[in-house]
């Protein structure tokens, strides 16, 4: 098989793609990675069985895969504390604030429902660099003895490889489960501390009347009581999950449910999430759309006042806008560039000792306070600058102008061929060529999804629109 880990963990069609048996397997190989020998098992204490906390977004397929997961662990001998329907970036901190060995989420973000996936985090509630990746991957195969495909159940008799000791039986013995109290009350109460102070009492969000759109996803039981805290006067939609209806027509993928909300509630903002909240779009009072790109120049230029900017420098992806990279340059802010997806953009920040970083998508890392993208750590950040500076959503993100952007997303397409096809790369050079200074290309594979994405950035929209299905045209012949 290829590469099972994508741009964000392991991701495909639940019961499909993503069966109970891969991910039982899956698990059991992380477990021999991240807490049965190596860097990562370093620091425990080998008194101790290592632990891992595990949490899922409401999707039906959820709760199967959470069980396999959990048995792949217990059964390799790693304790489990299940935290049950939770946002992504609540594992990473709850990885990191219980002292875990590692966590793991199930989730897949802002796909349908039908889809699922498997994202884990190292010990300090990091993202897994390619490395580690590969590792967890060659176990699984290893586990397999090279001749049963991934998911394909074990016989009876077969061992698991993880942390087997004698017999297959767990050194340490078996891990025990146990279900969570007050984990999600701790991560709520750690993000309004990043706005609050010492002063939990204190209402940042005070006189804000804001909208926020939970996708019917992990935000639900948990960002319209943040924001409330926080003294919004908050009005909700995507806040009856169901396990099937989970970023169906709402959510940050479908950003129009939420701008005809703030309208209609005379709302100051709108915030929205996607399924496992580690994303924050945003709706001025208009009904405006505020993407990432906008929020990110918004949180950098109130840290860079605040003299709390390192380097004066924040970090962002190929498909940030141009727009703001010239915003940045304007205010003297240096912009360093990654691939998509937070964690590339988690490791420039590291290895650049960098504090805020971001995608336009809406993932915001401020590594102050978190380790990778949380939505609703973003939006109480962006909220609170509208309070304290009191000024609308509007007037803070016009201090970039969003130059016009034409996305297509070829499906169906074999993305291998995006790097040697001669045609494409011709085609690419041309459409460069045409722009000159005055606008980008980019084409790639996307990491979650079968699908290749062109991109084109223009002064004339006209001009990137025609070029962007020029480029889609090629990429579809390449079969």
């Amino acid at each position: 098989m290829g590469r099972l880990f994508g741009t964000d963990g392991v991701r495909g069609v639940a019961g499909s793609d993503l069966t109970a048996g891969l991910a039982m397997d899956l698990a059991a190989a992380a477990a021999g990675v991240l807490a049965g020998s190596g860097a990562f098992a370093q620091a425990r204490d080998a008194h101790r069985r290592p632990l891992a906390v595990v949490g899922r977004d409401p999707r039906a397929s959820g709760e199967f895969l959470e069980a396999a997961v959990v048995a792949g662990l217990a059964g390799s001998g790693v304790d489990v504390l299940r935290l049950g329907v939770i946002p992504t970036p609540a594992v990473a901190y709850l990885t990191a604030e219980l002292g875990a060995e590692f966590g793991v989420m199930l989730s897949a973000s802002h796909n349908p429902a039908p889809d699922n996936g498997i994202k884990f985090f190292a010990r300090g509630g990091v993202k897994l660099p390619d490395a580690v990746e590969d590792e967890i991957e060659a176990r699984l195969a290893a586990g397999h003895g090279g001749d049963r495909p991934a998911g394909e159940p074990r016989s009876a008799r077969e061992p698991r490889a993880a942390l087997a000791g004698p017999a297959g039986v767990p050194e340490g013995g078996f891990g025990r489960v146990r279900d969570a109290v007050g984990q999600g009350e701790r991560y709520l109460d750690y993000l309004l501390s990043t706005v609050t102070g010492p002063d939990p009492s204190a209402e940042p969000l005070a006189g804000l009347r804001v909208v926020v759109d939970c996708a019917h996803g992990a935000a639900a039981g948990f960002a319209p009581a943040l924001l409330r805290r926080a003294g919004a006067d908050v009005v909700t939609i995507g806040v009856e999950p169901d396990g099937l209806n989970i970023n169906d027509g709402c959510g940050s993928t479908h950003l129009d449910v939420l701008a005809d909300a703030v309208i209609t509630h005379g709302a100051d903002a709108g915030i929205a999430h996607d399924g496992d909240a580690d994303r924050c779009l945003a709706v001025d009072a208009a009904g405006q759309v505020i993407d990432g790109d906008q929020i990110l120049a918004v949180l950098a230029l109130a840290l860079r006042d605040a003299g709390r900017l390192d380097g004066d420098t924040v970090v962002a992806t190929v498909m940030s806008n141009l727009g703001f990279r010239l915003a940045m340059r304007d205010a003297g802010i240096s912009v360093v560039e990654t691939p998509v997806g937070d964690r590339y953009l988690v490791a420039a920040m590291l290895d650049g000792k960098y504090m805020l970083g971001g995608e336009q998508s809406g993932h915001i890392i401020m590594l102050d306070h978190a380790t990778t993208g949380d939505g609703l750590l973003t939006a109480l950040h962006l909220l609170a600058q509208m309070a304290r500076q009191d000024r609308s959503l509007a007037e803070l993100a016009a201090v970039m102008t969003r130059y016009p952007q034409v996305l297509i997303n070829i499906p169906g397409v074999d993305k291998s061929l995006v790097a040697s096809s001669a045609s494409l790369s011709e085609a690419v050079g041309a459409a460069e060529a045409e722009l000159g200074d005055a606008g980008r290309v980019l084409v790639r594979p996307s990491g979650t999804e079968p699908t290749v994405r062109v991109m084109v950035e223009a002064v004339d929209p006209e001009q990137a629109q025609g070029l962007a299905a020029r480029l889609a045209a090629v990429v579809r012949d390449l079969g």
